[in-house]
């Protein structure tokens, strides 16, 4: 089930206590809020397999299914805006079930008082990034709040895709011995946003990385790469993936620092900020987890794609502590990886 920006303490001591969490949220306290509140109510088998989106059979097909809603500050940032992301996000979200992006479905909340012409700005960025994507919308919703009620403009979206993978893709399927492939560079969409939230400048720009991610997943599919899981890196980024898999795929996983890319600016600008690109959000990087067999072929393939050029092989699935993710340093030095209790960066998607 995908995140939003609030948290609720499940065990507020105050009403106070409660608005305040529920402003910085994210991280442990997002995952506590979806464990205590949200997946025991709803509870069913889709649910449960706690992946990007649901994957299932309808008239004889297979079919996947995902929703998100983006409330991201400012709107507007280097690299792309909240109409492109919102398309970018649910795109890749399927994409990350092994399923062919096709219909989207788009609703608005709009709040009184915001400009027609950045609406049109959006829903134009919108229009571009679904061609790209080669996806449609096909129905959708829009709503007008009160002056002061929405901050400006939130968007949700829905997507379904047609599943290609011939296997189950997803934490279920990962196994020990499984490599963990990075498609690029991390921490650029979180920084960008950061950028141009606080009004930073940079020595050198930083634009978000959002962009669609079928492409380079069809050609591991197409190509018969045995692939057991896929997770884009956004809210919580590298390592909350990696923690939320290895608890639901009940394994362990260990990392090599030193292979993970960073630009240098990004690595810059973190330290500058006092924040771990690890956890720094993306819009356009996955990781994929490949049968140690099919590494090479599956390198090979995505550097022939411009979204996953950068590639590279990054840690290995083992069979030891279940759920826990270490990951070794430059000098050696072996660390856990936890959630965190909050956001670095809260309102990035």
């Amino acid at each position: 089930m995908s995140e939003s920006r609030n948290v609720i303490c499940p065990t507020p001591a105050s009403e106070t206590e409660v608005v305040q969490m529920a402003h910085g949220g994210g991280g442990r306290l997002m995952n506590a809020l979806i464990e205590t509140v949200i997946r025991p109510a709803f509870a069913n088998p889709l649910l449960d397999q706690r992946h990007d989106g649901a994957v299932f059979e309808a008239g004889g097909a297979r079919l996947a299914f995902t929703t998100d809603s983006y409330v991201v500050k400012p709107l507007f940032f280097p690299g792309g805006d909240i109409g492109s992301l919102a398309v970018n996000g649910t795109v890749n979200d399927l994409a990350m079930c092994g399923a062919e992006p096709l219909y989207l479905s788009a609703a608005f909340i709009i709040e009184e008082g915001f400009p027609i012409v950045d609406l049109r700005r959006v829903v134009a960025s919108m229009e571009d990034a679904a061609r790209r994507a080669s996806v449609s919308f096909v129905t959708g919703d829009t709503k007008v709040v009160d002056r002061g009620k929405g901050d400006a403009l939130f968007i949700n979206t829905a997507g379904v895709g047609t599943v290609r993978a011939k296997s189950l893709v997803g934490p279920a399927a990962v196994k020990p011995g499984d490599v963990l492939i990075l498609s690029g560079d991390l921490g650029r969409h979180g920084i960008a946003i950061m950028a141009a939230r606080e009004g930073l400048a940079f020595e050198t720009a930083i634009a978000s990385d959002c962009a669609p991610l079928w492409s380079p997943v069809r050609r591991l599919i197409e190509a018969g790469i045995e692939v057991h899981c896929l997770r884009d890196l956004t809210r919580g980024g590298l390592a909350s993936a990696l923690i939320e898999i290895a608890e639901a795929a009940a394994c362990a996983i260990k990392l090599d620092e030193t292979t993970i890319p960073v630009q240098p600016e990004v690595r810059a600008a973190c330290e500058l900020l006092g924040l771990d690109p690890l956890y720094v959000a993306n819009e356009g990087r996955f990781v994929a987890f490949v049968a140690e067999a099919d590494v090479v072929r599956a390198l090979d393939l995505l550097a022939g794609d411009d979204v996953s050029a950068g590639a590279a092989v990054i840690g290995r699935v083992t069979a030891e502590e279940r759920g826990a993710v270490a990951i070794r340093g430059a000098y050696g030095a072996i660390r856990r990886l936890t959630m965190l209790s909050g956001e670095q960066l809260p309102r990035i998607c």
